[in-house]
């Protein structure tokens, strides 16, 4: 790449919906989002035993619900059983783990971008990126603003770009591999989500000089946000949505 791709995506990105105020990963989520001024939300996608794609970060069902074991063992019908907010708060007691197809009706109605991380379970790592990359084709076919599409998993990302090649793909790295020329080249990606700590004004200068779009996570520090959007970064993905706000 030589010169930076297009890019439709605001500033800051809600990590998992609304960061730390709501169970992660849920509607509640993503509506309060919306109601603290965000415009993108990054959320999880993996699949259930029948290949319904669901919001979720975990292998495992433990942390973020009252179930147990691995979510990819469960059908939907058994998953939407679960109490996905009360771990959170008494407040959310009741929420359920959602489908990207309801999160999609829901953010394409009130005009909210998303960033699906894909996020296999281990040993789908392939049919997790093309069922994910199959559904958002699907569901955000009517869009003004394509979801944008990034993962850790070379796998996912490769197949997803295989399924929908015209849905933008984020590579997704704690630290800049030695080889990322090679890796977002052959994903064909438009972008690199690096872990803040990670990123110098000279890597920024680097990747967006490739013509790559550059995202940190997860800022939650002001100060931190400030700087790296002083320096031109493209996204800032962060818990602190009620600290750090969309202007």
């Amino acid at each position: 790449m030589s010169q930076a791709v297009n890019w439709p995506y605001p500033k800051l990105i809600a990590h998992r919906g609304a960061g730390k105020l709501a169970p992660e990963n849920t509607m509640s989520a993503i509506r309060l989002g919306v109601e603290m001024g965000y415009k993108m939300a990054e959320y999880d996608a993996k699949l259930s035993a029948d290949e319904v794609v669901i919001l979720l970060h975990d292998s495992d069902l433990d942390r973020t619900s009252n179930g147990q074991g691995p979510a990819g063992k469960l059908s939907f019908s058994e998953l939407a059983q679960l109490d996905a907010g009360s771990w959170h708060s008494a407040k959310y007691a009741g929420e359920t783990i959602p489908t990207l197809q309801a999160i999609a009706r829901f953010t394409v109605a009130n005009g909210m971008a998303s960033n699906i991380e894909i996020k296999p379970s281990p040993g789908v790592e392939q049919l997790t990126g093309r069922l994910v990359a199959s559904a958002a084709r699907e569901l955000w076919a009517k869009a003004d603003i394509p979801p944008l599409l990034t993962s850790f998993s070379i796998e996912a990302l490769q197949s997803a770009r295989i399924q929908a090649p015209e849905l933008p793909r984020g590579f997704l790295s704690k630290q800049l591999p030695v080889n990322w020329q090679d890796i977002l080249s052959g994903l064909d990606c438009v972008s690199v989500h690096l872990h803040h700590e990670a990123i110098t004004k000279d890597v920024l200068e680097c990747l967006q000089t490739a013509g790559y779009r550059v995202a940190a996570w997860t800022v939650n520090d002001s100060d931190r946000a400030r700087e790296l959007l002083d320096w031109g970064i493209d996204a800032v993905i962060t818990d602190s949505i009620d600290q750090i706000r969309p202007y």
